[in-house]
């Protein structure tokens, strides 16, 4: 979806926050574009200091929605445990990578609605500042010609930019919640299905043939609006419907393949002995015991009712002093990070988009006490879709 690399641009609460060249694109559209409204508004040209101006912060506005969207997606993810590696955005919006896929309808719903809801915030912020600042009969008028793509020299710039960012959003979350997968409605589908049937493979199969059928609908609707004279915006609706039938036929693919493992949890084919590291013992011990013996590059840590702490990876343990590792204990070095455990009762067709299992090749499996019970392999995940 994203092509030729990204520029960060800056993090918020250690996400990386992340444009692709394509996004360049459509800054440059916004701005041209809102400068010759703004200058008609005014009564100046487009390349005058104000509508330039206004232009500029509509662009910063509109930016700023679409990161605050995925960061409402980012942070209700993150509340559920699911880490959020960034967060990218591009031509045709914005992507918050997760780590994995929710583990219940319940959790696929709430971060699905969280942008939205975040969304539906901004309009009203928007709307409220716009009315106050212009008053109220002013910036209704801003609104009526911001949906109808008019200008008018009694509207002030301020209200003009502000109702044009309400109605912007307001557009983008009328568009998003159409249940066409993988947008946002199609999520909220996904987990409503999912939750009445207790299917998720199911569930994603409908959300997918809905987000297909959509996609269709765009295509058509675009080569429609060619059709009747306005060619950018149906080029524009077109390709949206491009890339929402193209990810959803991807869903459907990989849909079939899961659906290959259906009812089969971490807990039937993990390794039900895995070697773990008491968080008790020092350093020096877990060098010499563990690392120097077994060759690994990384062990599970473990307490005294075997609860799981998190996980000492071997260039964690040597970056300690050797003078200072006998009396340095183990639990003080573990990675904690939540991301890099399931439950032995999640179904194995979750883990198929996990990134912690791609990037360390295993997983811990607890139980519900929070005990280790297991370890999950990429090799057994794969072996149970070979093996079914």
């Amino acid at each position: 979806m994203l092509g030729g690399g990204s520029i960060t641009l800056f993090h918020v609460r250690g996400i990386k926050i992340a444009v692709d060249w394509s996004w360049f694109l459509i800054l440059f559209f916004l701005i041209l574009t809102m400068s010759s409204n703004y200058g008609d508004a005014l009564g100046e040209s487009s390349t005058s200091a104000a509508p330039f101006a206004l232009a500029l912060a509509s662009a910063a506005g509109f930016f700023g929605s679409i990161v605050l969207h995925e960061l409402g997606h980012a942070f209700a993810a993150i509340r559920r445990g699911i880490g959020i590696t960034s967060i990218q955005l591009w031509i045709f919006g914005g992507v918050a990578h997760m780590d994995r896929e929710s583990d219940s309808p319940k959790v696929e719903f709430e971060v699905a609605v969280a942008g939205p809801a975040v969304t539906f915030g901004v309009i009203l912020l928007c709307s409220l500042i716009g009315a106050l600042v212009a008053g109220f009969g002013e910036f209704g008028q801003a609104l009526r010609l911001a949906v109808e793509l008019h200008s008018d020299p009694d509207v002030s710039g301020v209200a003009s930019m502000f109702a044009w960012l309400a109605a912007i959003n307001a557009f983008v979350l009328v568009f998003n919640l159409l249940p066409a997968f993988p947008m946002d409605g199609g999520r909220i589908a996904r987990a409503i299905i999912w939750a009445r049937t207790g299917n998720r493979t199911k569930a994603t199969r409908i959300a997918a043939t809905m987000g297909r059928g959509f996609g269709y609908l765009f295509i058509g609707g675009g080569l429609a609006l060619i059709a009747l004279g306005d060619v950018f915006g149906g080029i524009w609706l077109a390709l949206i419907g491009m890339i929402v039938n193209g990810a959803a036929r991807g869903v459907a693919m990989q849909t079939a393949l899961t659906s290959r493992i259906d009812g089969i949890r971490v807990a039937d084919v993990m390794d039900r002995e895995p070697v773990a590291i008491p968080g008790d013992i020092s350093v020096e011990r877990a060098l010499d015991e563990y690392f120097l013996r077994y060759r690994w590059p990384w062990f599970p840590v473990v307490d005294a009712a075997y609860r799981f702490l998190g996980l000492l990876q071997r260039d964690r343990a040597d970056e300690v002093p050797e003078v200072s590792r006998a009396s340095s204990n183990v639990s003080e070095l573990v990675d904690a990070d939540r991301g890099l455990f399931v439950r032995d009762d999640t179904p194995l067709d979750a883990l198929l988009s996990n990134q912690n299992l791609r990037r360390f090749g295993a997983l811990m499996a607890v139980d519900a006490e929070g005990r280790l019970s297991g370890v999950i392999t990429v090799e057994q995940v794969g072996r149970a879709l070979r093996d079914t």
